[in-house]
């Protein structure tokens, strides 16, 4: 039944065959079109990836903006910024895996499809026209039979024909006798040949059609069904090289969503106080300055002297005096060394860390010198071991490295005694600033004032003395009248003792100088302003940096002088 119904399918062998060709060529041509969109899929892949890799390098964080880091939404988004470098990283497996998994094997499989369909079509061709040899073959045979017949039917026609002539003679009549009968047995031998060859032919046929052919066809098939079937394979390994990474790519999402859900807004808030914050109390109220009582107009907030200047100096000094602390433009150009140009809690952060860089280079030298020591040490134990004075030069070196740094490292810690000797308390009120011009009330006026009021509002560093300042003080010690203030004035006993830890050049009014090591008596404590008062004789005393003396108040004193701060503080 299998071979009648496979005889049946292919009664049409050429075109069945022609058929079938050109459908197996299509398959390998769709292999390969798949091969094209796969390979085509893994460009995108590792395009895109090479996208994601640039987008966050181009925003990752410059080396200026590392202080970015302590706020927790910009450590948010900088780790977004690596989990999506993974993230690239995983479509680059995509595109690796694609390319060995799929687009490598289907190369191949495709040439060697190539090759078995050759072979299996040439076989086809070849057992084609061997039939198609024998098919005409036979034909001519039959031709040759046909022939054979039909001259031996005119030879007999011709003997009849001469039989019956009574005229020809009797030799002509047997000559066409004998024609006749070898034409018939030629014939018959054509007859005996062509019906050989044609079941040889009918033989070769049923072995073309039922054997040859569905043997190469079922061959043809099964490379068709062998291309569907790693067409299928193709299709799920392109399915699995998604998955694979589908765990991974889970994974950095997660991250992602970790590091979002860190955020702290309060802290991050907390953090931004912390930056920005500047060390400067908030100004005082304006006074109302009556123009219309021209003659019994009280002094001017823009001085510290009881005298008058002329109208124009007292209008420019007004006019500065409206300009608050929290407008006032910052100075542009390079910034000092010193960190003058900031705010004093910004300033002292600054120095402190500069402080402490220079500190670690320090220690790092002392490293290197202590370890070129104990090599020169073993060097003189055993001097086979080296040249004990080959390690000199380099300890000089960094004996004049260390010297250097200490050097600079005590210029910051001056500038940041000077910065913390002037940085107000938050908790005290403005009225507290009015006690360190007490004693200067009695002094001439002049422009120089203490280390404290040199600093602008902007947090910069200069001579001249604030206005504000001024103009909060001298009604304050003019008008006041405190009658705390006049017992300081009246009465200053010593309540203790300090030594000076570091030499100190009292330049500004109000200061005293003092030498490293000198004692003195301290008649006044810090009240937070930063500054000591101290007296060396009946006739000079003054202002120092409280952290540059190390103060010995008597027990007695103390208990004094803090019910004293009590009553201040309670009647501000």
């Amino acid at each position: 039944m299998v071979e009648e119904k496979m005889g049946e399918c292919w009664s049409q062998t050429k075109d069945q065959f022609d058929n079938l060709e050109k459908h197996t060529q299509w398959g390998i041509d769709f292999v390969e079109k798949y091969t094209k969109f796969v390979k085509e899929r893994s460009e995108i892949e590792l395009n895109y990836a090479r996208q994601i890799r640039n987008l966050s390098k181009k925003y990752q964080p410059k080396k200026k903006e590392e202080d970015d880091n302590k706020y927790t939404w910009c450590r948010a988004f900088h780790s977004t910024l690596n989990e999506m470098n993974d993230y690239a990283g995983q479509h680059e497996v995509i595109a690796e895996n694609m390319m060995s998994q799929i687009i490598a094997e289907l190369t191949r499989y495709t040439q060697e499809i190539k090759t078995e369909r050759k072979a299996h079509f040439h076989d086809g061709r070849k057992a084609q026209q061997q039939v198609e040899a024998s098919w005409k073959q036979l034909e001519a045979c039959k031709r040759k039979f046909e022939r054979d017949c039909k001259e031996a039917d005119r030879a007999q026609q011709y003997f009849e024909k001469m039989d019956a002539d009574i005229n020809v003679t009797k030799a002509d009549v047997e000559k066409a006798r004998q024609q006749a009968q070898m034409r018939h047995q030629m014939a018959s031998d054509s007859k005996n040949e062509y019906s050989s060859y044609l079941q040889k032919f009918n033989q070769e046929q049923n072995e073309h059609y039922y054997t040859i052919i569905p043997n190469i066809f079922q061959k043809i098939q099964a490379m068709e069904e062998k291309r569907i079937e790693r067409m299928g394979e193709s299709l799920k390994t392109y399915a699995e090289v998604d998955r694979q990474i589908l765990p991974i790519i889970g994974k950095c999402l997660d991250g992602i969503t970790q590091v979002a859900e860190s955020i702290e807004p309060k802290n991050d808030s907390s953090q931004v106080i912390e930056s920005y914050k500047s060390g400067f109390e908030p100004p005082g109220d304006v006074e109302f300055e009556d123009y219309g009582q021209a003659m019994k107009r009280t002094v001017s907030e823009t001085s510290l002297t009881n005298s008058r200047p002329d109208n124009k100096a007292d209008r420019s000094s007004k006019s500065k005096s409206k300009t608050l602390w929290p407008f006032i433009k910052k100075n542009k150009g390079a910034n000092p060394e010193d960190f003058s140009h900031l705010p004093p809690e910004q300033r002292r952060k600054k120095l402190q860390a500069k402080i402490d860089d220079i500190n670690k280079d320090i220690q790092k030298e002392m490293d290197q010198r202590d370890a070129l020591t104990k090599m020169k040490e073993v060097y003189i134990k055993n001097p086979q071991m080296g040249d004990p004075n080959s390690v000199d030069p380099r300890l000089a070196e960094i004996a004049q490295n260390i010297e250097k740094l200490q050097a600079e490292a005590q210029k910051f810690e001056g500038w940041l005694a000077e910065v913390e000797g002037r940085m107000p308390v938050k908790s005290d009120p403005p009225k507290r600033m009015s006690v360190l011009y007490e004693t200067q009330n009695s002094m001439p006026p002049t422009n120089n004032n203490c280390a404290q009021d040199r600093e602008s509002p902007d947090g910069s560093y200069t001579e001249e003395p604030s206005s504000e300042v001024q103009s909060k003080v001298q009604p304050e010690t003019a008008e006041s009248g405190d009658e705390f203030d006049d017992a300081d004035e009246e009465i200053q006993p010593t309540i203790g003792t300090c030594k000076a830890l570091y030499p100190f050049d009292g330049v500004n009014e109000g200061t005293i100088s003092v030498t490293e090591g000198e004692l003195l008596y301290v008649i006044e404590e810090d009240k937070g302003d930063g500054w000591t008062r101290v007296r060396r004789n009946e006739e000079e005393e003054g202002y120092v940096p409280t952290s540059y003396v190390e103060v010995f108040l008597d027990s007695n004193a103390k208990d004094v002088f803090s019910w004293r701060r009590v009553f201040l503080s309670e009647d501000s």
